[in-house]
């Protein structure tokens, strides 16, 4: 009857929280006392909930009970088997934005897409004003303040704050790899975004355009530059000698040659 009325008779008394039956009540009390009564006999894993233990203990037994049933896709959680399906299989994308036609398969994807529209930064770093929508980025963030770099490549000394950035180290660097190849040309290269404007080639497609004319291009840095020169004359550029100033990093670069007297190329 309680579930009909809604009664919630089990109370907290160090929060708000009240619930339905006693064993409910028992389990949020861990939240405040720390108690984890469910401890892993092979490592010190210690946890609050007896589910929590037996997805655990998986690591050990590599058990991978959710099989997909259109390939060999194995995982340890429901969840985790409902995402795998939806990404690979049936591509739906349940959760829709009320304000755009952004659509995801995830409800946290939603959450985080919403910021968008509501300028919402909930994470806020404690030392300088930097916000944000994610809580990894700020974690990021914060490798500024640290100088922490933990991602370090085994082949030298290169450290990094990002596991992706190593990634992409150890391909220009050290392996060489291009894993992204292109299924029209010979094209391949080493980054995913790489291979997205690759194909603009084949496509045609120019994502990118001005809003001031009808110019249109398959690079966010040429939509860019095209504002600068055609319409806002902007010349971010400024020469820390003389007053120049310029558009593009590059021609900056080439009039520092005037106060410095190097010259690069050679007969």
């Amino acid at each position: 009857m309680r579930i009909h009325t809604e009664e919630r008779p089990y109370k907290c008394e160090e929060c708000d929280y009240a619930c339905h039956n006693s064993g409910n009540l028992k389990k949020h009390m861990r939240i405040h006392t720390g108690k984890r009564p469910y401890k892993c006999e092979v490592c010190d894993f210690a946890c609050k909930q007896s589910g929590d233990l037996k997805r655990h203990m998986m690591i050990h037994t590599g058990e991978r009970p959710y099989k997909c049933e259109e390939c060999d896709y194995a995982c340890k959680e429901s969840g985790v088997l409902k995402i795998h399906m939806m990404r690979i299989h049936t591509l739906e994308r349940p959760y829709k934005c009320g304000v755009c036609d952004f659509a995801c398969q995830q409800s946290r994807s939603l959450k985080t897409h919403m910021m968008i529209h509501t300028g919402e930064r909930p994470y806020k770093c404690g030392v300088c004003n930097f916000a944000c929508q994610q809580s990894r980025s700020l974690k990021t963030h914060m490798m500024i303040h640290t100088g922490e770099r933990p991602y370090k490549c085994e082949e030298c000394d290169y450290a990094c704050k990002q596991s992706g950035n190593l990634k992409i180290h150890m391909m220009r660097i050290h392996t060489l790899e291009r894993p992204y190849k292109c299924g029209v040309c010979d094209f391949a290269c080493q980054q995913s975004r790489s291979l997205k404007t690759h194909m603009r080639i084949h496509t045609g497609e120019r994502p990118y355009k001005c809003e001031e004319c009808d110019y249109a291009c398959k690079q966010s840095g040429n939509l860019k530059t095209h504002m600068m020169r055609i319409h806002t004359l902007e010349r971010p550029y400024k020469c820390g000698v003389c007053d120049f100033v310029c558009q593009q990093s590059r021609s900056l670069k080439t009039h520092m040659m005037i106060h410095t007297g190097e010259r690069p190329y050679k007969c």
